[in-house]
């Protein structure tokens, strides 16, 4: 968009708050909001920095909502942000620096470490000292045998596995235990992770004397140990943080950025002592080079679906005057402290932020590990499909730890039940694309497939035939191998290389399955026979809502904020899905 077409389509907005999207074709590039829409954009006709300007000069159009107040439309624009991750924006990115334990949402519970829990899962945490969280854990299942193994694992055994023989698990899966008395231990568990320490560290103690008195000391000290750090867990980390009495929860922030990465780190406290800590990465466009402003698109971005707290205490005041606003009218007290024990945690909280991962340290580390170039850009692959019909690929792209999603493309395949027949048809087609030049995007440093050693075969053998040499390796989901053409490798659960390869993976299975249900549900003919329905319209309700079941699901309020559709055409959608 040149300047004139900004000024021209600022005209057409309302005099009212909302937010705006400037697209590049289905791709929305940036997400703002506004007190008054129409006084807003046009400033973006004479850009105030050089990103800016990239992203005005790229995009094609702009998109808006109307909001009933400026609060509204600052929690529309975290939500858009994190729902779309606009490239232009200072973009919030999942915390998974701190392991949690769940228990799964199974009729035989599964007692899990995991950093990226199951929506339906029981969940205790975060938890800021793994080993002691995993002595806990083992300690439980020892005292109780609840289960880690997996579903698929669980399913269909005719004889307990090794962990029964270890005293590890109480073997269910063959009817070693009775469901209700499972159920019982399982309680017992959830005990103990919400606060009653006995429930775990009474059956360690009276083990724990009984080993004495049958003088099997080595194993009364492992158990004493262990009941050690039972007795801890609840208790760990236990600093004062305020003595304000009328405030029981704080929150201490502080940001460092370099180029166009933050950290934003995070301490907590209830009560008036420390209880949790986290690291949290954001993407920083190059404009965004202040620490203000990655503080004032964290704190509504991360506090948009969270409980607030009762203070925040910062290492600077937010950029975005709007935000504080917004705090203060929620009853959060907002201090920067210049002195003093909170001034102290803000540098702790500082110190945080500046040390560990960052995104750099992803690329390195994942170069390291696998032994290649630096790989600055990584493309992934998944194939989608519903017992071989409507077979798709997704090919999405990572450039420098980031998703691009303007380099992302997909592929519909031969309709066929063999995924490793799709993924080579996949790899062959962006490899043809690369080598004859009819593919705009550069050569990726690195291919990653979603899926074994199978599918990872089926990409050589494509790559092989097509002579583009291009080293890929493979991630299985089951137990998160990575499988390379040398052999499978096992990371460690918190090496950051392990989790870049975890979101390009993730991203590629999500825009594969958003394809295939976007076929499945044939949306040329469903939406294109809505009287009202024209091709404009069909595209922004599918850029609105992501796919017809999720238009079949809104409601006529939600339809109606969609630009083109009336009270009439909002009816007739109900009316034809």
């Amino acid at each position: 968009m040149d300047a004139s077409a900004v000024r021209e389509r600022a005209a057409d907005l309302p005099r009212e708050p909302g937010v705006y999207q400037f697209l590049d074709g289905d791709v929305v590039l940036y997400v703002g909001k506004a007190v008054d829409l129409r006084d807003r954009v046009p400033s973006y006709a004479d850009p105030r920095s050089a990103r800016v300007a990239r992203m005005v000069e790229r995009a094609d159009a702009l998109d808006f909502a109307v909001t009933d107040t400026e609060t509204q439309a600052l929690l529309l624009e975290a939500n858009l942000i994190k729902r779309l991750n606009p490239r232009f924006n200072v973009r919030l990115k999942d915390d998974k620096s701190y392991p949690l334990v769940q228990l799964t949402d199974h009729a035989v519970p599964r007692i899990q470490v995991t950093r990226d829990p199951d929506q339906a899962a029981t969940v205790f945490g975060p938890f800021t000292d793994k080993g002691r969280v995993e002595t806990v854990v083992k300690a439980i299942r020892e005292t109780y045998g609840l289960r880690g193994c997996s579903d698929h694992k669980y399913e269909g055994r005719d004889r307990p596995c090794l962990d029964y023989e270890m005293g590890l698990c109480s073997a269910p899966c063959t009817g070693e235990i009775a469901p209700e008395a499972y159920r019982e231990d399982v309680e017992s568990a959830v005990r103990f992770f919400e606060g009653e320490t006995g429930a775990l560290a009474d059956p360690l103690r009276r083990e724990m004397e009984t080993a004495a008195q049958a003088r099997e000391f080595e194993r009364a000290a492992n158990l004493r140990d262990r009941l050690d750090a039972v007795e801890s867990f609840h208790g760990a980390g236990a600093e004062a943080i305020s003595d304000r009495s009328d405030e029981r929860a704080v929150d201490v922030l502080g940001a460092a950025v370099e180029g166009e990465a933050a950290v934003v780190a995070r301490l907590h406290s209830e009560g008036g002592q420390l209880v949790d800590r986290s690291r949290h990465s954001l993407d920083a466009p190059e404009a965004a080079d202040r620490v203000a402003e990655v503080l004032s698109a964290f704190l509504v971005q991360y506090y948009a679906e969270r409980d607030l707290p009762d203070a925040v205490l910062l290492s600077e005041r937010p950029a975005d005057e709007d935000v504080v606003e917004w705090l203060a009218a929620e009853g959060v007290s907002v201090r920067v402290p210049g002195a003093g024990r909170e001034a102290k945690l803000v540098d702790l909280a500082l110190k945080n932020a500046r040390s560990g991962p960052t995104r750099r340290d992803e690329l390195a580390a994942l170069a390291d590990a696998l032994g290649v170039n630096r790989p600055e850009r990584i493309e992934g692959f998944d194939v989608s499909h519903a017992g071989g019909k409507q077979v798709v690929g997704s090919n999405v792209c990572f450039v420098d730890g980031s998703a691009e999603t303007a380099d992302y493309r997909r592929k519909k395949l031969t309709d066929r039940n063999d995924d490793y027949a799709n993924m080579r048809e996949l790899i062959r087609w962006r490899a043809e694309r690369g080598v004859e030049g009819r593919d705009d995007r550069p050569a990726p440093d690195l291919l990653l497939v979603d899926g074994g050693d199978g599918q990872l075969g089926a990409a050589t053998d494509a790559l092989r035939e097509v002579d583009w040499d291009v080293p890929a390796v493979a991630l299985a989901k089951e137990e998160e191998l990575v499988i390379t053409p040398d052999g499978v490798r096992r990371w460690d659960d918190d090496a950051p290389h392990l989790h870049l390869l975890q979101r390009v993976r993730d991203e590629a299975h999500r825009f594969a399955v958003q394809y295939h249900q976007t076929l499945r549900d044939d949306v040329s003919t469903v939406l294109d026979d809505v009287p009202g329905v024209g091709p404009e319209t069909r595209r922004r309700l599918l850029r609105r809502f992501g796919s017809v079941e999720n238009v079949r699901a809104a409601g006529e309020s939600d339809l109606l904020d969609v630009p083109g559709v009336g009270e009439a055409t909002a009816s007739a959608l109900n009316e034809r899905l």
